[in-house]
């Protein structure tokens, strides 16, 4: 046993655990600003609760991509889809902060972790397209049962992602009970506005 190696890697999960802090735009059913960590799990689970549904993707790379997907964001956190600016290099940021997160990983797991995010940036494995619209849908899934503030900005979910999330009809078909539950909160919270 490498004792090293395990030094190293728990170094890494050390490290990792920064995640955990990382707050997103996103609000938990009691009203709790939500983690880029809680994000990613739900993620991997939305993943496994939909499996059966996906026949022929890698499940173990797919689950992998869901974990390692925002992982970059522990360092410098989360840029809401709704305040970046085009021409922005959020990917970029990510991947290098990525690059120093596993400085201290043996190097065939630092490849394969950043081999993973590249895989998951690029979108062009069927699995890497899978998470990328599975990240959508987490994401609006959240914003219609989160206790979000009052001026959350839910028009902008009906659009958002959409590139992911007409790519297969589990995805479309996932959308557009989500976007009833978007609308749903619209039309509840117009009804309460003076």
């Amino acid at each position: 046993m490498d004792l090293d190696l395990l030094a190293s890697r728990l170094a890494f999960l050390r490290e990792a655990e920064r995640l955990k802090d990382v707050l997103r735009s996103a609000h938990t059913s009691s009203g709790r600003t939500e983690s880029t960590a809680e994000h990613s799990w739900r993620l991997s689970l939305m993943a496994l609760v939909f499996a059966d549904q996906m026949p022929g993707l890698d499940l173990l790379k797919v689950i992998q991509l869901c974990v390692v997907h925002d992982l970059g964001e522990a360092l410098h956190g989360d840029i809401p889809a709704v305040d970046q600016v085009p021409g922005q290099h959020k990917d970029q940021q990510e991947f290098e902060d990525l690059q120093q997160l596993c400085a201290s990983l043996d190097a065939p797991l630092r490849a394969q972790i950043l081999q993973l995010w590249q895989e998951y940036a690029a979108a062009h494995s069927a699995e890497a397209k899978t998470v990328k619209a599975l990240d959508k849908l987490e994401t609006l899934l959240q914003h219609t049962q989160g206790a979000n503030p009052g001026d959350f900005d839910y028009a902008f979910n009906l659009d958002y992602g959409r590139r992911y999330t007409d790519a297969a009809p589990l995805f479309r078909a996932l959308r557009e009970q989500i976007d009833n539950d978007t609308r749903q909160r619209m039309t509840h919270i117009a009804q309460k506005t003076p």
